[in-house]
C-alpha cells in the first residue's frame, strides 16, 4: 500500500548553473535540456521519483535548489528534514568548486540531522576540454569532508543514476536516519517511468 512505501528526502545544492535542475531531469525523466533552455530555479522546485532496493520500494523526494545568494534565506528551511544532500558543482568552473565550502557550511548549520548523508558531485564531465577541476582534486575533497564523491554528466548521463542509488543505499545503512532495520547494499533498480536500470557498484570516497 502507498502508506507502507517509506519516504526520503533528498537536497540538490550548489551555485547556479553547476546543473542541478538539469541531474534532477535526467534521474526523473531520462531527458536533458540545454542549460539555455532550462530555466533558473526560483527557490525550491522538486520532483517525485520510486527506487527499489533489495525488495523494498521507497519514494525519493528530490529538491532542487536555487543557487543565487537572494534566495538563500528562503532555501534554508528546506535542509530541515533531509536525509541526504548532494552538493554539485561544474567541473569546468573553478568557482564552483571554490564555493563547495560555503555550502559544506550550510549543511552542518541548516540540516537537522548530523547524520544526514552528504555527497560531492562533479558534474559536466562531458566538457571534459574545458575541465580545469581534477577528479583527484574532488576526491581529495570529499575525502578530506568524510563524505561520498561521484563525478557525473547530465547531458550524457554518465553516472547520474550512479549517485542517486549510492546515496540512498547510505542512507538506509544510517540507522540513525533511518526507523527500520538497515538493508544491505546488494541491488537496486531505479524506476522513472517506463526506464529502469541496474546498478551494483558504489565508489565512497569516505
Amino acid at each position: 500500500m502507498a502508506q507502507d512505501v517509506p519516504t526520503l528526502k533528498l537536497l540538490l545544492i550548489g551555485n547556479s548553473n553547476v546543473g542541478k535542475s538539469s541531474l534532477l531531469l535526467r534521474f526523473t525523466d531520462d531527458t536533458f535540456l540545454p542549460q539555455e533552455e532550462v530555466s533558473a530555479t526560483i527557490g525550491v522546485d522538486f520532483k517525485v521519483n520510486m527506487m527499489d532496493v533489495d525488495g523494498q520500494t521507497y519514494k525519493l523526494t528530490i529538491w532542487d535548489t536555487a543557487g543565487q545568494e537572494r534566495f538563500r534565506t528562503l532555501t534554508s528551511s528546506y535542509y530541515r528534514g533531509a536525509q541526504g544532500v548532494i552538493l554539485v558543482y561544474d567541473v569546468s568552473s573553478r568557482e564552483t568548486f571554490d564555493a563547495l565550502n560555503t555550502w559544506w557550511n550550510e549543511v552542518n548549520t541548516y540540516c537537522s540531522s548530523l547524520d544526514v548523508v552528504k555527497m560531492i558531485v562533479g558534474n559536466k564531465v562531458d566538457k571534459e576540454s574545458s575541465r580545469v577541476v581534477t577528479y583527484q582534486e574532488g576526491a581529495d575533497l570529499a575525502r578530506r569532508l568524510q563524505t561520498l564523491f561521484v563525478e557525473c554528466s547530465a547531458k550524457t548521463k554518465i553516472g547520474v543514476e550512479e549517485a542517486f542509488e549510492e546515496l540512498v543505499t547510505k542512507i538506509i545503512e544510517t540507522p540513525t536516519l533511518w526507523q527500520k532495520k538497515s538493508a544491505p547494499s546488494s541491488s537496486l533498480r531505479v524506476t522513472s517511468g517506463s526506464h529502469e536500470s541496474m546498478d551494483n557498484g558504489s565508489s565512497c570516497a569516505c
